[in-house]
């Protein structure tokens, strides 16, 4: 662990989802292949594209519509609804195949549960902080077993722009009714969870490595509170702190 700013006066503490309390990779690359077996059976034209043909629309429409880059669920709902079309649909086609592949995507995305480790390291912190969870992703924080470990949880869209903003660390503070520099954010990504929290004024750690990863060199100007290398350093300092 390496403190580089001592936190204090710590009320609430925010979590990062994706690959800092699970790795997220092996759940979105079995969500993809079983949205391009949903794709094939029921809209067999789809067999005509590959991978990068879907990224290549998906990045021609986050140029196109801006907002897209800030609601993955969006982004991906209209990356299916265009392919579908030039790939000889209907635009009533598109659209159900669309909402389909979504819901195909984001149910397998999902369908898995937070390891007991995890979930016993978050109850024993909601004994001394606040808990709440800050994600740019669309993971049903429910249905990993999450519902009962923070009081909500935040996802970006709707106006609501992705971390490093400061939108989601804002309305985190305004919903616990707290000052930004009562806020400890914990996540993986140097510059969408340290920068952010940093810029919005509040305290952060950086879990380094990420969940399932390896351990990479600070990028960023603006430094963590604390990095550390798992989250049970985390639980160790903060809770040490707090008697």
């Amino acid at each position: 662990m390496h403190c580089y700013l001592r936190p204090q006066h710590i009320q609430a503490i925010s979590f990062d989802l994706d690959d800092t309390l699970y790795d997220n990779l092996p759940h979105i690359l079995n969500a993809e292949a079983e949205l391009a077996t949903f794709l094939q059976q029921a809209f067999p034209l789809s067999q005509a594209w590959q991978p990068h043909d879907w990224r290549s629309l998906k990045q021609q429409l986050l140029q196109q519509h801006r907002e897209l880059a800030h609601d993955t669920s969006a982004a991906r709902l209209a990356t299916l609804r265009c392919g579908l079309i030039q790939l000889g649909y209907s635009a009533m086609e598109a659209e159900r195949g669309a909402e389909q592949g979504l819901a195909c995507f984001y149910f397998h995305r999902s369908n898995f549960r937070i390891s007991d480790e995890v979930l016993l390291l978050l109850k024993h912190l909601s004994g001394h902080f606040r808990l709440v969870g800050i994600t740019n992703g669309n993971v049903d924080a429910e249905r990993i077993g999450l519902g009962d470990a923070f009081e909500f949880v935040l996802h970006p869209g709707s106006g609501v722009q992705m971390k490093p903003a400061k939108d989601m660390f804002e309305l985190a503070c305004l919903r616990l009714n707290i000052a930004p520099q009562h806020l400890l954010h914990v996540g993986d990504n140097m510059n969408a969870d340290v920068r952010g929290a940093r810029l919005a004024g509040c305290q952060s750690v950086w879990l380094n490595p990420s969940f399932g990863r390896n351990d990479s060199l600070p990028i960023a100007t603006l430094l963590p509170h604390l990095e550390i290398t798992s989250l049970d350093a985390l639980a160790k300092v903060l809770v040490i702190d707090a008697k």
